[in-house]
């Protein structure tokens, strides 16, 4: 006879739970930390799902995801077929910006079930009596569906109804029949995966290419230039091929140790500062900081009417989003609670030993009154929104807490989902790809310091072959004010051309900074890996219309950009085989575009090689010829097999081949084998 205790738990049903569904979702793909942060797409782009869903014994499933923008209470439902191993395969597209939401839902599918074994009674010559007894099982399904039927599809079910009960064993076999069911057969033990989010950014955050220039160099001598000037410079700057206008801080300066040429501690009379020394006087005697403009760019009516003529010409304008300040900025004396003080009271200026920045006061995001330095900050980038400019580029994210950019960012898209902003970030991996996730559209890289094709294909691969490319949006830039990298100052104008072509080809994001680069301005400080006579410090002079300058070069590798389908994404990139120690190749394919790019990293001499392009791999005859166009050259040629014949010169250091596939598949050569991001 069994204890006490045990008769009692034997009828003790608080453990039991309220609900259960024999269907299990096991997995969901693509997430990003489980479904922790969004995944990011741009418009036109579609999120392909894979959803591992399992049930008991061996009855059929219907699988099915469920889709919508975050504003819009419509749901879209798609199929979900089965592909292999217990996964189902799905699609959606989005087509706006802002937030997108998904999930997968999935039930046990009665009917297919039925369908299934009844199909195979039939071919096992069953007796007529059983078929029919099995005939009336259909009937009950074919009923439960009806009363959930539009008018229509009732007198579609009720009709195979009467099919089913005069042993009409054909009528139960057809396609049609069962997918009119599954819209309508209750969702029998049906499960939910949790809830998902896709951020959807403008076209551009995928696929633009950032243009740099400090407003005040736009003249032709070396006076300080005002918006009004530097907005003749936009033209050209369209002409060129680029979508994005990047500003440097556009703010007043500060005198107060304002520093000289080339960051020298002492300015002279008639140094202008640094731009990311922000605050200082304006034309009335009052300070202004991160809201203002300097008065020698013409003021806010100078910069308004510059993002208006960006506008008409189609360029998007960025602005540096800088949070520092110059000891002559207002919020020294308004907010001295949101700054670092010394022992003696003094605020402490910005250092990173063994640099010093005497002219820059970090902001302390851990004082007492951190919600109102919060609003206040969140209150820069809404200011310049209401200025037409919905792109930014935020100097070092990563000194500043990241609890703050989660919520600034998603509280500014609220209002501004069109909202663009790139991430200077040169730091460790993992803090530069949490900012992607909590954020950021777009990163700065390390494609400035992988020079060797090895290099270059072990962080491309790290990039585009991992889950990374799910969230993380690389903006290649090979060079910026801050740096100028040895292989540009010793490649010279060949690797200046190399090097351009990688960054807008590898990635379908890309910046340069554009007069010293287009000039091929390769002066470097001594010790210092960045430009002498350096712009940040100094007024310069360029020569914007230099015939003998890469500005042709460089309009024609974005001109092929934009002419190309295959180079505005990223998610394709493979790399290619080839002979030579110094040549890199690889491809980009959309369904009807296939581009094949080989460049070479030797800026001193000619480099003869093979190109290995399997035929098979990208749907080509494998010994009939194909045609190929050398889009920098202008070149046309006929392909056979898989090795080709390549020769590059420092001249002449790159090709970007469009190969033409006859009858093009409907899909793009698979990419390369993803593997978890470490």
């Amino acid at each position: 006879m069994p204890s006490s205790s045990s008769a009692s738990s034997s009828t003790d049903t608080s453990s039991i739970p309220r609900s259960w569904s024999r269907v299990v979702i096991a997995s969901v793909a693509p997430t990003v930390d489980g479904g922790a942060w969004p995944l990011k797409r741009a418009v036109g782009e579609a999120v392909d799902v894979t959803a591992g869903v399992l049930v008991d014994s061996h009855e059929a499933l219907a699988v099915e995801l469920v889709y919508r923008h975050a504003d819009d209470d419509t749901e879209h439902i798609t199929r979900m077929p089965h592909a292999e191993n217990d996964e189902y395969t799905g699609r959606f597209q989005v087509a706006e910006v802002g937030r997108y939401l998904y999930r997968v839902r999935a039930w046990i599918n009665r009917f297919a079930t039925w369908q299934d074994q009844f199909r195979r009674r039939v071919e096992g010559g069953e007796s007529q009596a059983e078929i029919e007894s099995e005939l009336k099982v259909g009937v009950s399904l074919l009923q439960a569906a009806a009363e959930e039927a539009p008018d229509d599809d009732r007198e579609l079910l009720q009709a195979h109804v009467e099919a089913f009960r005069t042993g009409n064993e054909h009528a139960a076999l057809g396609d049609e029949i069962a997918e009119l069911v599954r819209r309508h057969a209750p969702h029998t033990q049906q499960t939910t995966s949790a809830t998902y989010e896709v951020l959807v950014d403008p076209e551009r955050a995928r696929s633009g290419a950032w243009y740099e220039f400090f407003p005040r160099s736009a003249r032709d001598d070396d006076q300080h230039a005002t918006l009004d000037e530097a907005a003749e410079r936009l033209p050209r700057i369209k002409e060129l091929g680029f979508d994005i206008v990047y500003l440097p801080p556009i703010h007043p300066i500060g005198e107060t140790n304002r520093k000289g040429k080339d960051n020298a501690p002492t300015a002279g009379p008639d140094d202008p500062g640094s731009p990311w020394a922000i605050g200082g006087f304006l034309e009335d005697g009052s300070k202004g900081g991160h809201k203002s403009v300097h008065p020698r760019l013409g003021g806010i009516e100078a910069f308004d009417r510059f993002v208006d003529r960006a506008h008409e010409l189609g360029l998007d304008v960025a602005l540096d989003i800088a949070f520092q300040c110059s000891p002559d900025h207002p919020y020294v004396e308004e907010h001295p609670e949101w700054f670092y003080h010394r022992p003696d009271g003094s605020l402490r200026y910005a250092e990173n030993p063994p640099k010093k920045y005497q002219d820059v006061h970090p902001i302390n995001f851990e004082t007492d009154a951190w919600p109102a330095l919060w609003r206040e900050l969140k209150g820069v980038f809404e200011h310049w929104i209401d200025h037409g400019v919905t792109t930014f580029r935020v100097d070092n994210p990563h000194t500043k807490p990241f609890a703050f950019w989660q919520w600034c960012l998603r509280e500014l898209r609220t209002d501004t989902p069109e909202l663009i902003v790139l991430s200077e970030a040169f730091t460790r991996p993992k803090t530069m790809h949490h900012l992607a996730k909590i954020g950021f559209n777009n990163s700065y890289t390390y494609f400035t310091w992988r020079n060797t094709p090895e290099e270059l294909r072990e962080y491309g691969e790290a990039l585009f072959h991992t889950d990374a490319v799910e969230y993380f949006r690389p903006n290649f830039w090979p060079n910026t004010p801050d740096i100028l990298h040895d292989e540009l100052v010793h490649g010279g104008r060949a690797a200046h051309k190399s090097r351009f072509v990688l960054a807008a080809t590898l990635s379908s994001a890309y910046g340069v900074y554009g007069p010293p680069f287009e000039h091929v301005d390769n002066r470097q400080r001594e010790t210092k890996e960045e430009y002498a006579h350096n712009e940040k410090y100094e007024i310069r002079t360029w020569d914007w219309n230099d015939p003998t300058s890469l500005q042709p070069f460089m309009a024609r590798v974005n001109r092929i950009r934009k002419d190309n389908p295959a180079l505005q994404q990223m998610r394709s990139l493979r790399f290619l085989e080839t002979k030579h120690p110094d040549l890199i190749a690889y491809s980009k394919a959309t369904a009807d575009n296939l581009i094949v790019v080989v460049v070479s990293l030797d800026p001193h001499h000619t480099c003869e090689g093979q190109l290995v392009l399997p035929p098979d791999d990208y749907g080509l005859p494998p010994d009939d010829g194909v045609g190929v166009h050398d889009l920098l050259q202008d070149a046309r040629y006929t392909w056979r097999g898989a090795h080709h014949y390549l020769k590059l010169t420092p001249d002449t250091p790159a090709h970007i081949f469009r190969i033409e596939r006859p009858g093009a598949p409907e899909q793009p050569p698979p990419p390369h084998p993803r593997v978890a991001h470490p």
